[in-house]
């Protein structure tokens, strides 16, 4: 079994394969107290002192930002807490118990994933509500309850923890020499598509996939188009296009931000169709790619007719 140990939150235990410790931490609950104790400061002030806490409470994570650029997102951070601060400590107060909840299910569809990263719940000052990350050289689990608690405050969590494990099983078994655009769209589509399976009747807020602007929807509505492209980028390494497909940040685009996600979705139901999660997710490179470029070429044919 997996023996979580939760800063601040009662220990737990989670059904699983194998005995091994799991270091989880709940740092969110430190934003809220340096937040609520520094309300009379000025700003400047209280932008410092909020600073020196998170870097305090979790180095490796809040040292990647320069300073001039971290005193911004933290003030950001301190100015947008009200509209977020129930769900926000909703999402902390629960973690604990949700987390070992929802890898238990995980382990019994996956039952012999044994997990090592260390799991951290942060204030991500706009960042992320949850991915794998490389922190001092080993690989963190980071959840986002700030994000989490904007994107969704009351819904379904379980589908976001799945995603996010299977990420952490997943690339133990798929590692490629570079990142084309075709390994990311198989990583994001793969973990989507894992999430949707183990969570029944999940929305597509629940499977991270109408963010931003129902981008799911928007995506469906010009589906011709956004293969098209996928076929002329397939192989690409360019960040620029990375960055379109799978961030919510990207000029000048004229298709749906964040797309990839989606297509990536389309890509894993269809080759679930002949293959269960088991064998979808032990593919390596050379057999993935053979599989996402003939069910891309497959969906594009499709998706003019």
């Amino acid at each position: 079994m997996h023996k979580i140990v939760v800063a601040a939150v009662a220990a737990f235990t989670v059904a699983g394969a194998q005995a091994a410790d799991v270091q989880v931490r709940n740092i969110a609950p430190e934003f809220v107290k340096v937040y609520d104790a520094t309300a009379a400061l000025p700003m400047p002030e209280r932008v410092r002192a909020m600073r020196e806490s998170l870097m305090a409470q979790y180095p490796e994570f809040y040292g990647r930002r320069k300073p001039a650029n971290m005193d911004k997102v933290v003030q950001m951070a301190i100015e947008g807490f009200p509209q977020v601060r129930t769900a926000y400590l909703d999402k902390a107060q629960k973690f604990g118990a949700s987390l070992g909840q929802h890898m238990s299910t995980f382990s019994a569809t996956f039952p012999s994933y044994q997990n090592t990263a260390p799991i951290v719940l942060v204030h991500s000052l706009g960042e992320m509500d949850g991915g794998p990350r490389e922190l001092g050289g080993k690989v963190h689990l980071v959840f986002g309850a700030d994000v989490m608690a904007a994107l969704n405050p009351t819904g379904n969590a379980a589908p976001l923890f799945h995603h996010e494990l299977f990420h952490l099983m997943h690339q133990k078994k798929f590692s490629c020499e570079t990142s084309p655009v075709w390994a990311a769209l198989w990583g994001e589509g793969l973990a989507v598509y894992a999430s949707a399976v183990m969570n029944p009747g999940s929305n597509e807020r629940e499977l991270l996939l109408d963010v931003p602007n129902d981008m799911a929807a928007a995506t469906r509505a010009q589906l011709p188009a956004a293969w098209a492209h996928v076929t002329t980028v397939f192989d690409s390494t360019d960040d620029k296009v990375a960055q379109e497909l799978f961030t919510m940040s990207a000029k000048g685009a004229t298709l749906p931000v964040r797309r990839g996600y989606y297509l990536g979705y389309l890509v894993a139901k269809e080759a679930g169709k002949t293959r269960d999660l088991a064998a979808l997710s032990s593919l390596d490179c050379k057999q993935a790619r053979e599989l996402v470029e003939a069910t891309v070429l497959k969906l594009a044919k499709e998706s003019k007719s």
